[in-house]
């Protein structure tokens, strides 16, 4: 009777013993090698997906937006400047040359009508000069308007320096077209 007692004592102790170690040791093992394949496969999976459609769908929208905008806006900027330089130089030396040559043609026919075509000169030099000015002005708004995105203290500068000097070049044509008219019956 002792020692069957003794016996299920000691197989209960030695079970207990090694299922606990047995299974310590397997769960243990089984499970951190579970976790570490789950875990690595499903984080690496999910990342990189999450990432590359965040990724792909973060830099699409910013270099589009962005880059397109400073793209077009420095085109325009630029296509801008040009046809404002282009338009008030071309108006400029047309209206000169115009006037240049219906006051030689109207100069041969009288004194009075030289005098009179000097101050319709006068007066068509005069609203060329605004004419110059005025779309120097609005170009020049134009300008501001359309850089106010990129970059505004340039564009100020830059049409405010442009709208000087279309001015400075309508004065300056406008007064040789006048020397011109005045230098002109000396010559008849």
């Amino acid at each position: 009777m002792s020692i069957s007692i003794y016996l299920s004592i000691y197989l209960s102790i030695y079970l207990s013993i090694y299922l606990s170690i047995y299974l310590s040791i397997y769960l243990s093992i089984y499970l951190s090698i579970y976790l570490s394949i789950y875990l690595s496969i499903y984080l690496s999976i999910y990342l990189s997906i999450y990432l590359s459609i965040y990724l792909s769908i973060y830099l699409s929208i910013y270099l589009s937006i962005y880059l397109l905008s400073i793209y077009l806006s420095l085109y325009i900027y630029l296509l801008s400047i040009y046809l404002s330089i282009y338009l008030s130089i071309y108006l400029s030396i047309y209206l000169s040359i115009y006037l240049f040559y219906l006051l030689s043609i109207y100069l041969s026919y009288s004194i009075y009508r030289a005098i009179y075509l000097i101050y319709l000169l006068s007066i068509l030099s005069n609203l060329s000069i605004y004419l110059i000015i005025y779309l120097s002005y609005y170009l020049a708004i134009y300008l501001i308007y359309l850089s106010i995105l990129s970059n505004l203290l340039l564009s100020i500068y830059l049409s405010i320096y442009l709208s000087i000097y279309l001015i400075y070049l309508s004065i300056y044509l406008s007064i040789y077209s006048i020397y011109l008219l005045s230098i002109y019956p000396i010559y008849l």
